[in-house]
């Protein structure tokens, strides 16, 4: 392991201190180890590794990017089920993942982060959590992952349900639905999943709609046991599925970042697959979006519009107006009868807050800073806030590709950050505030021109319209600008 010999480190203190055991915050611990980085430790506020798929256990929950894209270049699995799996089995494979790389003896869980405070005398951050623990480490690595923590709708009475109130992110997988009167609340990636499963137990599911989404078509093949030996005794048949998998998303790029001919194709499929799926024609106008694809997530389901047409289901678009104790009360003064109400309505993205109180030099508030939209260099450390590197920061987004290429290459510059440093022998490196501004200048120009800006309302933006969310480019671009670690841009100390 490298030393630091002008700023030795106590008994005490950590080089790198990960927040969170995703995908983020595990990959970033094989990556630390691999580079000879072995004073370090991830926190976790849950029980267990996963996080998001953890967390995220409801009936058909699965990913919608297909598996050998989703899942770490450096950890293939030969033996995944379908082309897009389950959450089931992608957090077996997360298990799988910390087992083989032996991550069992630097996480530590149960420790929710309460505060963070950087010391610049020292040079070290202070990390404190609810359950009285206190780290020291001279770098810390936040992979708290961008949807972490479920977000409850703000609507009128909504303390005031008398019945079942379960989130997509917090199943209750005791709960009965048997004969219950169901009402889910949103129409996003989760529900077009959980109501498909809702229909086949409940005794009436109630969908309340506020905006209809694109939705495509879903070619989720089983793999045959003789693929899946194809792929478990040749790694250039695994990578060049993986490889044809990756070009495939970057050129849907030209459809869904930037308008373009590809768009209305794009379009053309999913106004085909409504088309075909549902043959009553206000049902399909209710469904038809008005604005641009890619403008918010596009969703993908075969399932969602046949169970909208089950018997014992029903679209309702009115505006909610309040929840009472007896169900849900929408504008037109129709108050439906609920036993259960399935929020369906995803999370609270950090798009002008963060997690938990970060405290840089001089007192700095990065909370504060945040306020009128995230911003970072690269998406990746913020100016202020040395030795920070955030896994899946501001405007790291991916709008058509695997989050874990993406997720990959910032663990990437987070090692090559750390190295530097040990290397300079410094304190900390603090990235050089007007390299930052040029930066997001730049970034949000080219924001300005993509799909995300045309004029819906998504979880990508602020309320007054920034987007502090996505990358307005190719995942090959996103990776390019983080290939190389250039320590010119940060100052030293």
């Amino acid at each position: 392991m490298q030393t630091n010999k002008d700023v030795p480190l106590a008994a005490d203190e950590l080089e790198v201190l990960i927040i969170g055991a995703g995908f983020g915050g595990l990959g970033a611990a094989i990556k630390l180890k691999q580079a000879g980085i072995h004073r370090f430790l991830v926190i976790e506020r849950a029980q267990d590794v996963g996080g998001t798929w953890r967390d995220n256990q409801y009936p058909g929950a699965a990913c919608d990017i297909p598996s050998k894209l989703y899942s770490y270049s450096f950890a293939p699995n030969p033996l995944w089920s379908r082309i897009y799996s389950g959450s089931k089995e992608i957090l077996a494979y997360i298990h799988h993942v910390v087992q083989t790389y032996k991550l069992e003896p630097v996480l530590r869980f149960g420790q929710e982060v309460s505060g963070m405070t950087f010391d610049e005398a020292a040079g070290l951050w202070t990390v404190s959590t609810q359950a009285g623990a206190t780290f020291k480490a001279r770098s810390v690595i936040m992979a708290t992952g961008g949807l972490a923590n479920p977000n409850t709708p703000r609507i009128n009475g909504i303390g005031s349900f008398a019945g079942k109130v379960i989130h997509s992110a917090r199943w209750d997988h005791d709960y009965d639905f048997t004969g219950k009167r169901v009402g889910v609340i949103g129409t996003g990636a989760s529900a077009v999943q959980i109501v498909p499963e809702l229909v086949k137990r409940a005794g009436f599911v109630k969908v309340f709609q506020r905006t209809p989404a694109w939705v495509l078509p879903r070619a989720n093949f089983a793999i045959p046991a003789w693929g899946q030996k194809i792929y478990g005794k040749s790694n250039g048949a695994y990578g060049a599925a993986r490889g044809a998998l990756y070009w495939l998303h970057e050129v849907m790029a030209l459809a869904l970042v930037w308008h373009s001919p590809l768009t209305h194709l794009v379009e053309n499929r999913a106004s085909a697959h409504l088309k075909r799926q549902v043959k009553e024609p206000w049902l399909r106008r209710q469904l038809t979006p008005n604005f641009r694809v890619g403008c918010k997530r596009v969703l993908i389901s075969n399932a969602y519009y046949p169970a909208l047409q089950k018997p014992n289901c029903k679209l309702l678009t009115w505006p909610i107006d309040r929840i009472v104790p007896g169900g849900l009360r929408t504008v037109e003064g129709v108050e439906h009868q609920l036993d259960c109400l399935v929020l369906a309505t995803g999370f609270d993205a950090p798009k002008n807050s963060t997690p938990f109180p970060i405290t840089g030099l001089n007192g700095r508030v990065l909370a504060d800073e945040w306020k009128q939209g995230a911003q970072a260099y690269k998406s990746m450390t913020v100016s202020g806030y040395p030795n920070v590197f955030f896994i899946l920061g501001p405007n790291s987004g991916p709008g058509h590709n695997s989050a874990l290429f993406y997720i990959e290459q910032q663990i990437g510059y987070a090692v090559q950050g750390i190295q530097a440093r040990l290397k300079s022998g410094c304190k900390f490196l603090d990235v050089r505030p007007e390299i930052q501004k040029a930066h997001n200048q730049e970034l949000q120009a080219r924001l300005s021109k993509t799909n995300w800006q045309s004029g819906c309302k998504s979880w990508y933006l602020t309320d007054e319209g920034f987007n502090a969310t996505m990358f307005p480019g190719f995942a090959t671009q996103y990776a390019k600008q983080l290939k190389q670690f250039n320590a010119q841009h940060y100052s030293s100390r």
